[in-house]
């Protein structure tokens, strides 16, 4: 089965280690790129991802984009990827409809066992997340 995925972030050189990251895995094909919330739910309604991760602070707001995203495509799902840790950030995302959150700093070792969640419709969490987050259980969280 193919995964097609759709990277957003403000940074050129994260969206290209994402991108090399993401396209180690057989199956999984990078669709496009988006440096902005506008950008990303405009590529987002063209080219249909499965996966859609977003940056939280993206110029033009991630989580506004990540729900426009989920209301215009509601099979899509949304992986979110930030540097903040905090419980109320984590909770915002969610309550979005993100399926996932991803800490920038877990990234180089969580990111592709959060985008094979997801993209089976299970949720994730990085672990050092989802201990603060209530209702996140152990079946949500990621294995480090």
């Amino acid at each position: 089965m193919t995964v097609r995925i759709l990277v957003v972030d403000d940074h050129e050189v994260v969206r290209r280690g994402l991108r090399g990251l993401l396209e180690t895995q057989p199956g999984w094909q990078i669709i496009g790129e988006a440096a902005n919330g506008r950008d990303a739910v405009e590529k987002a309604a063209e080219l249909r991802p499965d996966v859609a991760i977003l940056d939280i602070s993206l110029p033009g707001d991630g989580l506004e984009a990540a729900r426009r995203i989920l209301q215009a495509l509601p099979q899509t799902e949304v992986l979110i990827l930030s540097y903040h840790d905090s419980p109320f950030m984590v909770r915002r995302a969610l309550e979005t409809g993100a399926r996932g959150y991803v800490l920038k700093s877990d990234a180089g070792h969580e990111l592709l066992a959060a985008v094979e969640a997801v993209s089976q419709h299970k949720p994730f969490l990085s672990p050092a997340v989802s201990q603060d987050v209530p209702g996140a259980s152990k079946g949500q969280a990621g294995s480090s």
